[in-house]
């Protein structure tokens, strides 16, 4: 039998985070004392069927929808703040009905250099901002290795809701929010763009190779204003799980490193 603290560990990591009641409630005891109610009476006269009781509606579009509606709307916000306050009034994507709170970015909007994740984790969805658990304080060890923080770097992640029991995000979640990262990046305007992990890396550089393949090389991104450089490395959720991985990741960062001192002149 598990213990307790076993329970309590699967339902953390299933996505539980809550009791909806005080006292358990079996569902099973309901459903028998409905089965024992009376059947009603047949009516003595025949009368026209009654109107089905509408259904509550579904608040989430249909994908195709939300992403021509993401689309659409993203190049609305003149600002950060404004591409914010648009994601909170966002329906398109049902992860947001999951989560506890919109996870945006954190760090610097002047930077020179944007970090860009995949999704938040459970840290992340209960503070508010990405990159603050394990992963996190080792992106934070990532970034010092070159002299960053975040009082000079901006973080964010494509997906900015957490996906339940921390799941990968779908194709359709991710061609959803695609839209309004590629937006903000629009508006931070970085001279560098870091995407962290193979998740990353395929949506934003459009490319279909793993992250073993495409990190450490440069590809050039296309702002819808000017062309940035743009490479990926590993996500330090990966290099938690395998650190031998870490030497390759240095080597990155020094690229980073020497990217950012070129483009400074």
């Amino acid at each position: 039998m598990p213990t307790a603290r076993e329970l309590l560990a699967f339902y953390l990591e299933a996505g539980v985070d809550c009791a909806l009641s005080e006292t358990p409630v079996n569902r099973l005891v309901e459903e028998l004392v409905a089965e024992e109610r009376p059947a009603p009476k047949p009516a003595l006269f025949r009368t026209a069927n009654p109107a089905p009781a509408p259904k509550p509606a579904d608040l989430t579009p249909a994908p195709d929808a939300a992403i021509l509606s993401a689309r659409e709307l993203a190049p609305q916000a003149a600002s950060l703040q404004e591409l914010r306050d648009l994601l909170e009034r966002f329906d398109g994507c049902a992860l947001k009905s999951t989560a506890t709170r919109l996870v945006f970015a954190d760090g610097n909007p002047q930077a020179k250099v944007m970090f860009v994740g995949e999704a938040p984790g459970r840290d992340e969805d209960l503070e508010g901002l990405p990159f603050v658990g394990r992963s996190g304080k080792l992106l934070d060890l990532m970034m010092a290795a070159i002299g960053l923080d975040r009082s000079n770097a901006y973080i964010a992640n494509i997906i900015p809701w957490r996906p339940p029991g921390n799941r990968d995000p779908s194709a359709q979640e991710t061609q959803i929010c695609l839209p309004f990262i590629r937006r903000q990046i629009q508006l931070v305007d970085p001279d560098v763009l870091v995407c962290l992990g193979k998740p990353s890396s395929q949506a934003i550089l459009n490319v279909t190779d793993g992250i073993v393949k495409t990190r450490g090389k440069w590809f050039d991104y296309d702002t819808g204003t000017r062309t940035i450089r743009a490479t990926a490395t590993f996500h330090p959720a990966y290099l938690l799980r395998q650190p031998i991985s870490k030497r390759q990741t240095w080597q990155d960062l020094r690229a980073v490193q020497k990217a950012l001192q070129s483009a400074a002149g």
